[in-house]
């Protein structure tokens, strides 16, 4: 049985820890994997940035001291798994030297981190820390990445191997539900405050849909100034016992982005979720986003207001539209884009590294 030491970001509460390791934590171990988990912040931390606070200095001090200790133990491991970095806003030397042992590296991105260094405001923070990723890029065995332009990146910066695996959802929690009867149309948009800011450039087509569908917009996880202005607004907390139900009552999912060079490295989690619930989505066509979303069959890609509001008086319009869109939309995301047919293949890339335990050292 390999061992293997999970060094995930957050915990549960944090979406990119949570999805791209903890939920395939019961998979992994099915395959005959041992897996020990080690976050790097808690949830008090995750809490503030999601509310657009300030962690605390101190706080984020004692994560750094835990994740010392947590490496200390690291030659009991067959297998170190990183999630991005260990030590966000230092240099890698800091990592690279806390990683230099027997067990094998395996560091997974599922978006552009490295652009909040090379493309930082700051000149010493780009000099400084630019090439930081790349660097353990290059120093691991395997590199995961959640879609194409990340790996272009680990491709560039000269790592050994790269694997795609994508952003994935439980289908057995994330699954289609009946509509109530006579409801409004109601558009869905999941994420943070912070990610809300997404939204704005669309605010006026949405206030135009509204006023002529009457349609509602429900939006999990944003703060209730979200769309200030816009008729029908309803902002909900997010929680993880609640979310899916929240998904599950809306008719239509929405994914606007900037098309800039952090964007393009995400995954597209919130059009998975939706889609998973069986419901059409509209999005821009953004990164990873164009290949999710399959236009006409899936949902549809907008990248001006025009092609957004035809798009959503279209949905709004024609609920068997709806309905068959979203009925494509799932079958993608079981046959591609689901715990069931990605955890295998983790669990085989894990258990290939544990049995090449001791080959290469970090940095060799």
């Amino acid at each position: 049985m390999a061992r293997v030491l999970l060094l995930a970001r957050y915990g549960a509460l944090g979406a990119s820890s949570r999805v791209r390791s903890l939920q395939f934590l019961p998979c992994l171990e099915q395959h005959g994997l041992e897996v020990d988990v080690a976050s790097l912040f808690d949830d008090d931390y995750v809490t503030r940035l999601y509310d657009g606070r300030r962690p605390r200095w101190t706080s984020v001090a004692a994560s750094y001291g835990r994740r010392v200790l947590q490496l200390l133990a690291r030659g009991r491991y067959d297998v170190v798994w990183v999630e991005k970095e260990l030590f966000p806003w230092l240099p890698a030397w800091a990592d690279l030297a806390l990683l230099r042992g027997g067990a094998r590296l395996l560091v997974d991105y599922d978006d552009a981190v490295f652009h909040r260094y090379d493309a930082h405001r700051r000149g010493f923070v780009r000099r400084m820390l630019g090439g930081k990723i790349d660097a353990v890029m290059r120093a691991a065995d395997v590199v995961v990445v959640g879609n194409a332009y990340l790996g272009a990146r680990a491709q560039a910066a000269g790592a050994r191997r790269v694997e795609l695996l994508p952003t994935v959802v439980d289908t057995e929690r994330y699954a289609p539900s009946a509509r109530a009867p006579g409801a409004p149309f109601t558009l869905g948009w999941i994420g943070t405050p912070r990610t809300a800011r997404y939204l704005r450039p669309i605010a006026p087509v949405l206030a135009e849909v509204a006023a002529a569908t009457s349609a509602r917009l429900v939006l999990i996880g944003a703060g209730p100034e979200a769309l200030a202005g816009v008729a029908g607004v309803e902002a909900r907390p997010w929680s993880e016992d609640t979310e899916v139900g929240h998904l599950q009552g809306v008719d239509a999912g929405l994914m606007p982005l900037p098309d800039r060079p952090f964007e393009r490295g995400k995954c597209g989690y919130k059009l998975v979720q939706f889609m998973a619930c069986g419901k059409p989505v509209v999005a821009s066509p953004v990164g990873v986003n164009a290949e999710l979303v399959e236009h006409g069959a899936t949902g549809f890609l907008a990248d001006s207001p025009g092609q957004w509001r035809e798009a959503l008086l279209a949905l709004a319009g024609d609920p068997q539209l709806c309905a068959r869109l979203g009925a494509a939309g799932r079958r993608k995301v079981e046959a591609e884009l689901s715990v069931a047919a990605i955890g295998p293949r983790l669990a085989g890339l894990l258990c290939e590294l544990g049995a090449g335990r001791g080959r290469r050292a970090v940095g060799a």
